[in-house]
């Protein structure tokens, strides 16, 4: 009877050594490239710091400064409307794409879904690099068409609205493919038994849609909220190699704010602190998504 006991005891300990082997490298990369950087984020923020000489602490000045810099505010507006309008966009366009790809009948339902998936899979610079390749306004294929057909080029890239619309539409074109699969799963795991009762009682697609696919979606669409709402806001390499932030400062969002704060003028105290600033934003923007997600209940 001992002797089984202790059997059972070396293999409990057998497994659970395995399970720290597995969770072992994640824990040392999150550790050395997320955590430890954070720390030192919070540390700086109160520290006057250009990443050389020795850190001076200056208490709470640098959040002080940031909150008395109209750049920052101009900033932060311009985040909020570019997060404000894309969120919903890519949101709308990616469930649109997920329940037209999972209605039976379609052929090369599996080609469209790869086609539609695989703007997420290349880097976010190419993006940025083919869209501007596609709006340029002297060498541009839209403006080049445009031309061809007696109409006058679009300043796409050089115009205040045209750049933030310009950065909106390559955003939801090379989000909404992830998203889509979100939402394909999320559609694949409602029980068709809930729709044919549904039929069978009269309710029309529409309705079926708001009854049925809507409510069954929530979870799914508030995690499609959240990583869409935080997607938005730490958006960098897209919008640097599209409109470069131009033109002025017009498509300048708080993550290339922070960049260039920090290792350009190497402000790096400030650069932290107007990092936590973005962090409490983005934590106060997930606490209300859990708020409205479950019925009143963080």
């Amino acid at each position: 009877m001992a002797r089984g006991k202790a059997s059972i005891k070396s293999y409990e300990n057998q497994q659970k050594r395995a399970a720290y082997a597995f969770i072992l490298p994640n824990f040392i990369i999150f550790t050395t490239f997320f955590l430890i950087p954070a720390v030192y984020g919070v540390i700086y923020s109160f520290y006057k710091h250009d990443g050389w000489s020795k850190p001076k602490f200056i208490g709470w000045n640098n959040y002080k400064a940031i909150l008395a810099d109209p750049v920052f505010w101009k900033v932060l507006q311009q985040t909020f409307v570019y997060a404000i309008v894309s969120v919903p966009l890519v949101f709308a366009v990616s469930l649109l794409l997920a329940m037209l790809l999972t209605q039976d009948g379609i052929k090369g339902r599996g080609l469209m879904r790869a086609s539609i998936y695989w703007p997420t899979m290349i880097s976010t610079v190419i993006v940025g690099l083919m869209w501007r390749w596609i709006f340029g306004e002297n060498f541009g294929i839209i403006n080049y068409l445009i031309q061809l057909f007696g109409g006058t080029s679009v300043p796409w890239l050089t115009s205040d609205f045209f750049a933030k619309a310009t950065v909106i539409v390559a955003t939801v074109w090379s989000k909404a493919g992830f998203f889509m699969i979100i939402f394909i799963g999320g559609l694949e795991s409602i029980p068709t038994s809930y729709y044919e009762a549904a039929t069978i009682d009269g309710a029309s697609k529409l309705r079926q849609f708001w009854n049925i696919t809507l409510p069954l979606l929530k979870p799914t669409s508030f995690l499609v909220f959240v990583l869409s709402i935080i997607n938005a806001f730490k958006e960098y390499p897209l919008v640097l190699t599209l409109t470069g932030g131009g033109p002025g400062d017009s498509t300048t969002y708080i993550v290339q704010y922070i960049y260039e704060t920090g290792f350009i003028r190497f402000k790096m105290g400030f650069a932290s602190a107007a990092s936590m600033i973005m962090f409490v934003i983005l934590a106060i923007l997930t606490l209300v998504q859990f708020k409205i997600g479950r019925g009143g209940e963080v």
